[in-house]
């Protein structure tokens, strides 16, 4: 006989699925009623991703990065199921996040430019994985303004993971 308790959180996230009929853009979430998919990070070093919605699902992963952008794809309570840069996935509670909006290095090396062009002056190279704080976006533009270190300034688009293509952040 099947154990309902494993069940039943799986049945209310299929409930949860976006009514085709909504239009374009994310749909909202049950729980929070903000967009999902959405980014956040990961609010502190040690931060356990779940195999369900519950303390009593074991762990898969431990991320041990403060700042790391995660993408919430799912809710249920006050648990939030994420995607990590790397792919990985999993259920976290929401004390572990925060709304706080990072950035993490995809490409083989970035280069963090002194204005959202890149004909502007280098302020820095950034390596694959380095991460830090994602300050701003304009709809649609190709550039954004981040921050890791001592240093601030632009990075492309294209280069790093944490923020939806078109999308603003403020």
């Amino acid at each position: 006989m099947p154990r309902l308790w494993l069940i039943l959180p799986l049945l209310l996230l299929c409930a949860a699925a976006p009514d085709p009929g909504q239009g374009p853009g994310p749909a909202l979430g049950q729980v929070t009623k903000l967009p999902v998919p959405r980014f956040v990070s990961l609010r502190s070093d040690q931060v356990n991703f779940r195999a369900g919605p519950g303390f009593q699902y074991p762990v898969n992963w431990v991320y041990q990065r403060a700042g790391l952008p995660v993408e919430i794809i799912g809710e249920f309570d006050v648990w939030r199921q994420v995607l990590a840069p790397d792919g990985g996935t999993g259920w976290v509670h929401e004390a572990t996040i925060r709304a706080r909006r990072g950035f993490y290095v995809t490409a083989t090396q970035a280069v963090l430019h002194s204005g959202p062009s890149q004909g502007s002056g280098v302020v820095a190279y950034l390596s694959q994985g380095v991460s830090g704080a994602l300050l701003r976006c304009a709809a649609g533009a190709a550039f954004c303004k981040v921050s890791t270190g001592h240093e601030t300034g632009y990075l492309a688009r294209a280069d790093f993971w944490g923020a939806f293509p078109g999308e603003a952040v403020k």
